[in-house]
């Protein structure tokens, strides 16, 4: 099955590669991947101090994982695969993009303007000639309605 991965976080990019890969896998009959990063704290000199934030982000990454999957099984119909992991940054994205079968893209969001955020430069510049699928990248200009009919 073509699985769509997406990377989210609480950024708007997110929101919007999220509907768009939602859409194209509705459109496909594929599936979808959610995959949210969970930052380490680095080292605390009290242990159970970083314990906690640490169980306090993951708690986060895992509420708004579950939140976006329920609105997308509204809209949608699709269930989509759920992963939650300790990382920040594209070598942890591309651990995962290497362990999905059938990876169909990676669907990212860039910034409306400026600078278009961490993942998509290094996706779509530094890598993108080794990645084992395409890398959708969804501007952040667009409107629902735009992204709806694009996807």
């Amino acid at each position: 099955m073509r699985t769509y991965l997406v990377v989210i976080d609480e950024t708007e990019e997110a929101s919007i590669a999220l509907r768009f890969a939602s859409r194209r896998a509705m459109k496909t009959n594929g599936a979808l991947h959610i995959l949210a990063l969970v930052a380490s704290e680095g080292f605390v000199a009290w242990g159970g101090v970083q314990a906690t934030l640490e169980e306090e982000a993951k708690n986060r990454a895992e509420a708004l994982v579950s939140s976006a999957a329920g609105t997308l099984f509204e809209e949608t119909g699709i269930r989509p695969s759920i992963t939650v992991r300790e990382g920040k940054g594209a070598k942890d994205v591309r651990k995962l993009m290497d362990e999905i079968d059938g990876l169909a893209a990676l669907v990212l969001g860039a910034a409306g303007n400026g600078v278009p955020g961490p993942l998509v430069t290094h996706f779509a510049a530094t890598e993108v000639g080794n990645l084992p699928c395409p890398v959708m990248v969804v501007p952040g200009s667009l409107s629902k309605e735009e992204i709806d009919r694009l996807s």
